[in-house]
């Protein structure tokens, strides 16, 4: 397996994985955490102990994904990677989280893939899965892999880069964008909110890659527990905006059948 599409954060040469730790030429060394990934940030957020999702969300986060909610999401992620006409594609998992998306990406295609987060927290578990992958702790807008080194770039509900991601993808190359569909989790905000609002669907504009196509991938799934219906919530994004009252709706709930509809930007470099 190629694993040198990684470079070094502070002088950008090519780094190489040697015994537990990945060097540059420069003499530049980053260890190996224990569970396998490796830390690339540096600067004022070196640690990345207080970036990102903490422990606890980074583990709800994996115990809801594992149940398989957001299956279909992976299955169109998947779809499109088994298009591209590369033989054993480079993959980027941009913003991987705890590597459930990564874990179904090596599971069902032929690929040698990559995966970053800012969170340490949520790469630790990423690399606990054992899937083969590699993984790093990175910030989004200085990604350290080196100029046209990916085949293939995935990117669900998280901040666009245009400039780093069409850097780091080859000619060719493609990146798969997930936004909210209109109607995701519409029945999760009826019960929280009095007029809950609906997605507007707004894929990223870029002009250094091109929109191709766009695809809309809906399902309906049930949760069954209110440790389910809590964590759910809990990765959204208005979870945070949300006042306790309106929480506190949810206290008694413990199933609910809930819409799950996404809605991926395929664009080509």
């Amino acid at each position: 397996m190629n694993r040198n599409i990684l470079c070094c954060p502070v002088c950008g040469g090519e780094l190489y994985e040697k015994e537990k730790s990945f060097v540059c030429p420069d003499g530049h060394s980053f260890d190996k955490a224990k569970e396998g990934y490796v830390n690339l940030l540096v600067g004022s957020h070196k640690s990345g102990d207080k970036t990102g999702d903490n422990k606890s969300m980074a583990a709800l986060r994996r115990d809801f994904l594992n149940k398989g909610y957001f299956s279909s999401l992976a299955d169109g992620v998947i779809g499109q990677i088994r298009k591209t006409a590369v033989k054993k594609p480079t993959v980027l998992d941009i913003c991987c989280g705890e590597g459930y998306y990564s874990g179904q990406v090596l599971e069902n295609t032929d690929s040698v893939l990559f995966g970053f987060d800012l969170s340490k927290s949520m790469v630790r578990l990423a690399a606990k899965r054992k899937t083969g992958g590699v993984f790093f702790v990175a910030n989004l807008s200085h990604i350290p892999v080196k100029d046209e080194s990916v085949d293939v770039a995935f990117h669900l509900f998280a901040p666009f880069h245009e400039k780093e991601f069409s850097r780091v993808l080859k000619k060719g190359g493609t990146l798969i964008t997930a936004v909210p569909g209109e109607n995701h989790l519409i029945e999760l905000k009826e019960a929280v909110y009095e007029t809950p609002y609906k997605n507007d669907e707004k894929l990223p504009l870029t002009e250094l890659l091109t929109l191709k196509e766009t695809i809309k991938i809906q399902n309906e799934i049930t949760l069954t527990s209110h440790d389910d219906i809590a964590a759910l919530f809990g990765m959204t994004p208005y979870y945070y905006k949300t006042s306790p009252a309106d929480k506190a709706k949810l206290a008694g709930v413990q199933r609910l059948a809930v819409t799950t509809e996404f809605v991926l930007g395929i664009y080509h470099k």
